[in-house]
């Protein structure tokens, strides 16, 4: 498989997960006719994207082995389709009870994402995955620019149920393509180990080398900071538009030109951290991890100063959040590379899975706690609060992480070249 096949590849994924978030975080902007059709209130709203997010986090180890054991192309093409199919079924949800239920299914296809990263660290080398991932982590914001933007459009014209049916056929059509155009990949392909053989070693799934995931000490490190990792994440991306019309005094115009602007920044952002964690490690295998410790702590800084700032100060306060969004995504760009870094090829999709399942049982909380301390204060004060806090505790733990990293590097390393080095070896 040639070098221009990989970047076919890596499209393809990228257009699946640029529409797969749109059509997850379609929920964001349209919370409010939601709210107004089944007549609910915050609380009951948040529910609605938690439950999601923990059926996503319970499916999460069961991709993570499925993908570790069979062909991961086909996978994500069934996930894909899984995705349209879901979607549908929510549209049709006729009173509350369902929509929650129908929305909750959605999120098995929400875990699918690790056999994209496994996949693609079998297409690309560890020099550049950052780059890669930044690249690929883009589709999360452009996916909300798209979904706002369907929903903006298409929303008055054919409601909220529409815009999930257009979005859910999508899923459909790119299950297909998927299907049809993506091959798999030797696991460990792209390890600089392998450079010039000709016949890789296979190395199948062990459920014990599993379960030593938790025995690494940089993993354990990673899966307690993914716990409070996407906690501002999830807050901002399912509160932030309701926020800016309910306590800012937005339009929804407005809102959606300030959302617009953070969305950019995100992007922007996506691709600066994955050059600069790319050019980092190239210094010092500590590089990726220390980016990250030094520039959440800034995030946490500029989300305090920016919900802060005086409603009729929106100038300042637009510049403080598209700051804030253009840190946010330095751990997307960063933290996959790190895993693939002292994780063996073979079970690269479960420690993925891990981390998915780990951090989203720690964010499915996000929509609903926000939701409980808004109905008794504000929604300013929710974000804020939760935003602050988990910041600060990431920022310690990848901090932690930076110390201990370069040995569970080596400790990889040094199986791959053992593998190398033998022939025939299974």
């Amino acid at each position: 498989m040639g070098s221009k096949y990989r970047w076919f590849v890596l499209l393809t994924f990228f257009l699946f997960m640029l529409v797969h978030q749109a059509d997850k975080l379609l929920i964001g902007p349209l919370t409010t006719p939601i709210m107004n059709e089944f007549k609910i209130d915050e609380a009951q709203m948040g529910a609605v994207s938690s439950f999601a997010i923990i059926v996503a986090a319970i499916f999460y180890p069961i991709w993570g082995y499925l993908y570790d054991r069979y062909a991961r192309a086909k996978l994500i093409a069934l996930a894909s389709f899984l995705w349209g199919s879901t979607t549908w079924l929510n549209a049709l949800a006729p009173n509350y009870t369902i929509f929650l239920l129908t929305r909750g299914t959605t999120g098995i296809d929400d875990s699918s994402y690790p056999g994209i990263h496994s996949l693609l660290s079998d297409y690309f080398e560890p020099s550049i995955r950052s780059r890669v991932w930044g690249l690929l982590s883009t589709s999360g914001p452009l996916g909300y620019i798209l979904g706002m933007t369907l929903a903006v459009v298409l929303g008055g014209r054919l409601g909220w149920r529409g815009v999930f049916f257009v979005t859910g056929t999508m899923g459909i059509l790119i299950a297909m393509l998927i299907f049809l155009g993506v091959k798999e990949a030797p696991r460990g392909r792209a390890e600089p180990e392998f450079a010039g053989v000709e016949v890789i070693p296979i190395y199948r799934f062990d459920p014990k080398a599993a379960k030593g995931l938790f025995h690494n000490p940089s993993m354990r490190f990673l899966f307690i900071q993914g716990f409070f990792g996407v906690f501002p994440w999830n807050a901002l991306t399912y509160w932030a538009f309701r926020y800016l019309e309910a306590e800012r005094g937005y339009t929804a115009d407005e809102a959606a030109i300030v959302m617009a602007i953070a969305i950019v920044a995100l992007t922007i952002g996506s691709i600066i951290w994955g050059l600069l964690g790319d050019l980092l490690f190239k210094r010092t295998p500590r590089g990726r991890a220390f980016l990250c410790t030094i520039v959440v702590f800034l995030g946490a800084i500029s989300l305090l100063t920016a919900l802060n700032v005086p409603s009729e100060n929106r100038l300042l306060f637009l510049m403080l959040i598209a700051l804030t969004a253009f840190i946010i995504p330095v751990g997307a760009a960063n933290v996959t590379p790190i895993i693939q870094d002292i994780v063996e090829p073979e079970i690269r999709s479960t420690a993925q899975a891990l981390q998915g399942f780990i951090e989203n049982i720690g964010s499915g909380l996000a929509p609903l706690m926000v939701g409980l301390i808004a109905v008794q204060s504000s929604l300013g004060k929710a974000i804020l609060l939760i935003g602050i806090s988990t910041w600060i505790l990431c920022s310690i733990f990848f901090g932690l992480l930076t110390l201990r990293v370069p040995k569970d590097m080596e400790r990889l390393r040094s199986i791959m070249r053992e593998r190398a080095g033998i022939k025939g070896w299974r």
